[in-house]
């Protein structure tokens, strides 16, 4: 039998909150033809012409807030993940980003040095997105083909409703809002832009985006890439297993970027709106992201607490992503070993 190793891979982070690595790692992330999909003149444009000139200091202003003194928590966090999965797990274990450093092909050749002649790619995302898991396998791909040909590449499909991800995600709420009676419970999903959905399904008849309606069946071929999908099913097995009332929570999406349509109902005018209806106890879980970052600690923790008490709103508490719980690496260390 081959020797097989297990790569995971999240979506990054700067190297530091200094302009000149924000500026690096946003041009790597957003020059991705599959984070803004558009041609590559006109990415181009938007990018290095608009973005890169203004956008840069507003996000190291955010990634100060969150630093740790160990580097960035998307980072750190990845770490003590890997460390106490590969604790559980006999094959060798490396983790990558899909931006920024230790990159995809630093991991590579990490299990290659092992030994490793079969790779188990771990795209560190629960649901399915072009702009997430396909551009982590795309990546991948290539680099074997090209630079690992005696490697093996096996990819782990999205885990959105794996009963060991469904568990850990309920231990963490459990463990977080034992003694916060929260009066509302709001799963804030990260947004895509609509248009990712349609170019991401055989059937590309989305009416349930425009039409307000239940989403495909993520079991199907159509569900299997289907973003919005899969993150309603994530809460519809969630909500389950902690018992909750339908009229305890509600789903929205968070971190969209331009001015095209993206996901709805939006996190910002969602976590208003349930202040403005009376809500006074708000907890936020992120169940798209696994490893607290930018967008759970600085978008959520910080600003959506603000937009929540201005308008009325009195606690607020974001509950932490599964980060590097014992339950969570046991429940991957599980599911790895059942490919």
């Amino acid at each position: 039998m081959p020797k097989r190793g297990v790569l995971l891979v999240n979506l990054g982070s700067p190297d530091s909150y200094e302009i000149k690595d924000i500026k690096r790692y946003l041009k790597e992330f957003l020059m991705d033809e599959r984070v803004i999909d558009y041609p590559y003149w006109l990415r181009y444009l938007i990018v290095c012409g608009i973005i890169l000139r203004v956008r840069p200091p507003k996000t190291s202003r955010a990634y100060q807030k969150i630093w740790w003194e160990g580097g960035s928590p998307l980072i750190v966090i990845t770490e003590r993940f890997t460390q106490k999965l590969q604790s559980l797990l006999s094959e060798p274990v490396a983790m990558a980003m899909r931006y920024g450093n230790p990159s995809i092909t630093y991991g590579l050749e990490q299990l290659e040095k092992q030994g490793v002649e079969e790779v188990l790619l771990v795209p560190l995302y629960p649901q399915y997105a072009m702009a997430t898991t396909e551009t982590i396998e795309v990546l991948a791909e290539k680099l074997v083909a090209k630079r690992f040909k005696g490697m093996k590449l096996t990819k782990m499909p999205p885990f959105f409703g794996k009963p060991q991800y469904i568990a850990a995600l309920a231990d963490v709420v459990q463990k977080h809002t034992a003694h916060y009676q929260y009066d509302h419970l709001l799963f804030s999903y990260h947004g895509v832009p609509e248009r990712h959905l349609y170019k991401t399904t055989p059937t590309k008849a989305h009416k349930h985006i425009t039409e307000n309606t239940d989403c495909c069946d993520p079991y199907t071929a159509e569900g299997a890439h289907c973003y919005r999908s899969q993150c309603f099913e994530t809460t519809r097995l969630l909500v389950a297993e902690l018992g909750l009332p339908s009229d305890k929570y509600s789903i929205s999406f968070q971190s969209r970027l331009g001015y095209d349509k993206w996901l709805q109902p939006f996190t910002d005018s969602t976590v208003a709106a349930l202040a403005q209806q009376g809500v006074k106890k708000l907890a936020v879980i992120t169940p798209a992201f696994v490893s607290d970052c930018v967008e759970t600690l600085e978008e959520i923790q910080i600003e959506g607490k603000k937009v929540f008490t201005a308008n009325g709103g009195e606690e607020f508490v974001m509950i932490p992503c599964l980060n590097d719980s014992d339950l969570w690496v046991q429940a991957m260390a599980q599911m790895i070993d059942e490919l």
